[in-house]
């Protein structure tokens, strides 16, 4: 069959199908941006994810250098490798954005998250939940006849495990802070 000739359903690689050459797999990916301290900034951050229908799993931002004005915004999101590439060129595009930083691409990075659980239960249940939040080494910051909130610092996939093993205990309640990362080394 000649190039010019291709037969319908034929299954034809061409360096023009660029579908063929762009992978399907979506990735986690957690971002750390740079940015100016100054009103608007994150909403524009959160705006261009918005408007472009990319999710933000996690975000988190705090002042970093005050005299220098400068906060850290860290973003976990996902995407196939196409669209993460693009997040990070529109992202570094942005005029407040000073840095922008692949994480999970740059090297071993450092991840936690904090997360308030209250756990309301009865009987041999607290006792229970007592036990777990030892083996996950949560912290009991508040307890009452009827509830304990605890403090637990970790990985999303600790935190979530905590909870999971909280819900047959009794009612959970969550408060999360979203992920903090940091890159290893120098």
């Amino acid at each position: 069959m000649s190039p010019l000739n291709i037969e319908k359903g034929s299954t034809s690689h061409s360096a023009y199908d660029l579908r063929s050459h762009m992978s399907d797999t979506v990735e986690t990916h957690t971002l750390a941006v740079l940015v100016e301290n100054e009103p608007g900034v994150l909403a524009r951050v959160i705006g261009l994810f918005s408007g472009r229908g990319y999710n933000i799993e996690s975000l988190t931002v705090a002042e970093v250098d005050h005299t220098g004005r400068r906060s850290r915004i860290t973003i976990v999101t996902s995407g196939t490798p196409q669209v993460i590439n693009q997040i990070k060129m529109q992202l570094d595009r942005m005029v407040p954005v000073h840095e922008v930083a692949d994480l999970t691409v740059e090297g071993p990075f450092v991840s936690r998250e904090l997360a308030l659980i209250k756990v309301i239960a009865k009987g041999e249940h607290r006792v229970e939940s007592l036990r777990i939040a030892e083996i996950f080494r949560a912290n009991v910051v508040d307890s009452t006849l009827q509830s304990f909130v605890f403090e637990i610092t970790g990985t999303p996939e600790k935190v979530d495990a905590f909870c999971e093993l909280m819900r047959p205990l009794g009612e959970v309640r969550l408060a999360r802070t979203g992920v903090a990362a940091i890159a290893r080394g120098v």
